[in-house]
């Protein structure tokens, strides 16, 4: 279907408040709804209104980058062909996104669905599993995976500390973001998740 080019300054508005809604990114496949075709991208390139951020992605450079810049910027790399983003913060990436425990993790923690093929870049960690949509929770620009769901793949994950456990459970369900039974449910799901039933059990 042909694409009618629209006036600048409405395009650029439409596009803006798009970006804006998406921590200042937006795609290829975005920009040429809205009537930027790929010579008026080229032309904003090199007029430095837009920066190239990725393969098919760009960003406003007037908005100023989010904490989670990196989560961001990743969601937009998994991209599948109809433009939608794949990956969903989790792990040690989502405790810290909730601000559950101390832990400081150094790799960047992300959930893909099974048959998702992208090579992840240094400093990445893909797990595949299938996430439904209760358990993801979405934010400007990106996706984590809720506190329970979050919690859940933490308790299976042997190569993290039962303090750093233990420390996210209770600041979780001290500030009401899960509830000790949802726990006590979820840990009965799986023979993974036996130290998720112990520390439930063991809590007053």
């Amino acid at each position: 279907m042909h694409m009618q080019y629209r006036p600048t300054k409405a395009a650029l508005r439409e596009l803006t408040a798009l970006a804006q809604s998406q921590a200042g990114y937006f795609t290829a496949k975005q920009a040429a709804e809205l009537g930027y075709l790929s010579q008026h991208l080229d032309y904003h390139l090199q007029r430095k209104n837009f920066e190239r951020a990725g393969h098919g992605f760009y960003r406003l450079p007037e908005i100023p980058a989010s904490e989670y810049d990196d989560l961001v910027k990743l969601s937009f790399w998994s991209r599948d062909s109809n433009d939608r983003p794949q990956s969903v913060a989790s792990h040690q990436t989502a405790l810290a996104a909730h601000e559950l425990s101390d832990l400081l993790p150094t790799k960047i923690h992300l959930t893909v669905p099974m048959t998702f093929r992208k090579a992840a870049g240094k400093g990445v960690v893909l797990h595949r599993a299938i996430l439904v949509p209760p358990e993801i929770e979405e934010r400007q620009g990106y996706s984590v995976t809720t506190p329970l769901r979050t919690l859940v793949d933490v308790a299976a994950d042997k190569t993290i500390a039962d303090e750093h456990l233990k420390k996210a459970i209770r600041q979780a369900i001290d500030r009401g973001l899960v509830r000790k039974s949802q726990l006590a449910t979820a840990a009965k799901a799986s023979p993974d998740l036996s130290r998720l039933s112990r520390m439930i059990s063991a809590m007053r």
